[in-house]
């Protein structure tokens, strides 16, 4: 688990938005290889898209190789309410950057068949190969999507039914009518979003400080369903320090510090799989140093014993990077005895 603190909610937003920029432009997205990206909705990424629309008018990041899969979308509002998700979505980011219409992909909430919708929905997402990253927000009750608080850890895109605390928090965006929040919604499920290479969660202010902290602190509870992120092999969380006001002081200074002595080594925490498409197959290269220079190998050639000749350099798997520290003394082979052994024999 990595969490990146940062003092104010801009300097998170752009935090997000940097990686997610750099992920792109290190796959290096074509046509018949695109990037697969995960989108939320609701306040809270308004400015990391932002920052993504102002980037691209920069020349900085393309988006006609991206795919993006939304994690939720209400059922039964019509597709152009200005409530939305897919009103949303273009309002905020497509509409101002250049990916292909074709190329995006909402949940229809008004479909005929609700549970075909949803079992499409998984299968377009497996056909491009899965999610390479995966960017979501966090509900005041720690629920992930509309994954809400008792909701499966193992569950896939489904119709869902909204705890009343969420249609209580969207009211706002009803002009504050409870009545017109729509009760159900079709979501991703919690293990869909698991199933990306990358998961990076932005979390902003007070209100849930309480979520995070279950999230970090807290075992895996699918009452809060975003703790289900402990299980993930490349989760970061990126937040707010208000969003950090129900952790406790020394899990702060912990991730800070970890922030801190990787800045200091040269690399931002862990060297990230920068994961490439062959063939329709995902597969992950890593950046290795073992002191001697940088290498680049195919982690599943490594799982397959083809090695290409690096093994002998990195003895110590593939840790990245490997510094020169000196190797632990071997321990003696161990020789089990018995306690009657250490008794004196007292002469009579």
């Amino acid at each position: 688990m990595r969490l990146i603190i940062r003092d104010e909610p801009d300097a998170a937003s752009l935090y997000v938005a940097n990686y997610i920029i750099t992920r792109i432009n290190q796959c290096q997205p074509t046509p018949a290889r695109p990037f697969v990206l995960g989108l939320p909705t609701g306040t809270t990424p308004i400015g990391v898209y932002k920052i993504l629309v102002q980037k691209h008018k920069a020349g900085e990041i393309s988006f006609q190789n991206v795919i993006t899969f939304n994690m939720d979308e209400y059922v039964g509002l019509p597709r152009d309410s200005p409530e939305s998700y897919h009103t949303f979505m273009w309002k905020h980011l497509f509409a101002h950057i250049d990916i292909n219409p074709h190329n995006v992909h909402i949940l229809d909430g008004n479909a005929l068949d609700l549970d075909a919708e949803c079992a499409a929905y998984e299968a377009a997402i497996a056909a491009h190969g899965g999610i390479d990253l995966f960017l979501a927000g966090i509900g005041e009750d720690g629920h992930i999507a509309f994954n809400e608080p008792g909701s499966s850890l193992v569950s896939r895109t489904r119709v869902k039914t909204l705890a009343y605390d969420t249609i209580l928090a969207n009211a706002r965006f009803f002009g504050g009518d409870i009545t017109q929040v729509p009760k159900m919604a079709l979501t991703v499920g919690v293990q869909t979003v698991l199933d990306a290479h990358e998961v990076v969660v932005l979390v902003l202010g007070a209100k849930k400080a309480l979520a995070l902290q279950k999230t970090i602190e807290g075992g895996v509870n699918h009452m809060w369903t975003l703790s289900a992120l402990q299980l993930h092999r490349h989760p970061m969380i990126v937040v707010d320090e208000d969003a950090t006001l129900e952790l406790q002081i020394k899990t702060v200074k912990y991730f800070k510090s970890i922030e801190q002595v990787a800045q200091g080594q040269g690399f931002d925490q862990v060297i990230p799989a920068k994961v490439v498409k062959r063939g329709g197959e995902s597969v992950q290269e890593k950046t290795l140093t073992n002191g001697n220079g940088v290498h680049k190998v195919d982690v599943l050639s490594l799982k397959n014993g083809l090695r290409n000749g690096l093994a002998d350099n990195f003895p110590h798997g593939l840790a990245a990077p490997v510094p020169k520290y000196p190797l632990r003394s071997v321990s003696p082979e161990f020789t089990p005895d018995r306690m009657q052994d250490r008794i004196v024999q007292i002469a009579d």
